[in-house]
């Protein structure tokens, strides 16, 4: 049986070995080559158009996270988590969830959950597919994307990750993991009361 000495060790080594994969993970995502997206269109939460050109605002850069919609409790996780990064987001760049849902289930989930952060929807887009946020069969995955406003008016996405149980995108995973055991039995609820 190892020792505490030894598993601390070991804990240590494959924390070091993690990181330097992340920084790697860092290095290639900047050398990777930006793809130019269109301007695409999409719904406010009261249903008028707006552009993704218009989500940027007075920033050269946008995050736009990509959710499933009101019927995925680990999208409304995640979503939920956003709420206390939304200032520190937006400080850096502008930030916005786009939802599978139409525009009058977006608006009244969001302030359901007390979103503080912008909405929009992408239902009825192909948005989605043409983010890779989707299978074959137009079902959304959640995940985020990066893009970035050239100065002639042009974006292009300069990356994107998707969302799952055990990333770095959502701090319960990671703190979950520390417990002995597995918890392959929790899921996340809209409501614990």
């Amino acid at each position: 049986m190892p020792t505490i000495s030894a598993m601390n060790e070991e804990i240590e080594r494959l924390s070091k070995e993690v990181q330097e994969a992340k920084e790697r993970l860092r290095e290639a995502q900047k050398r990777a080559e930006p793809q130019p997206v269109e301007d695409w269109e999409l719904r406010t939460t009261d249903g008028g158009p707006v552009r993704l050109s218009e989500l940027f605002g007075d920033k050269d850069d946008l995050l736009v996270a990509h959710n499933m919609g009101k019927g995925c409790s680990y999208c409304t996780l995640w979503a939920d988590g956003f709420r206390g990064f939304k200032d520190h987001l937006e400080n850096r760049a502008a930030f916005v969830l786009c939802s599978d849902d139409e525009p009058a289930t977006v608006k009244e989930f969001a302030a359901s959950r007390d979103w503080n952060f912008r909405c929009v929807s992408g239902a009825g887009s192909d948005f989605k597919a043409a983010m890779n946020m989707a299978d074959e069969k137009g079902k959304p995955w959640p995940g985020v994307s990066a893009f970035k406003k050239k100065p002639d008016g042009s974006i292009v996405r300069t990356g994107f990750a998707y969302f799952g149980p055990g990333d770095d995108f959502c701090a319960v995973w990671p703190m979950f993991d520390l417990f002995q055991g597995e918890p392959d039995d929790w899921s996340p609820k809209y409501s614990y009361a």
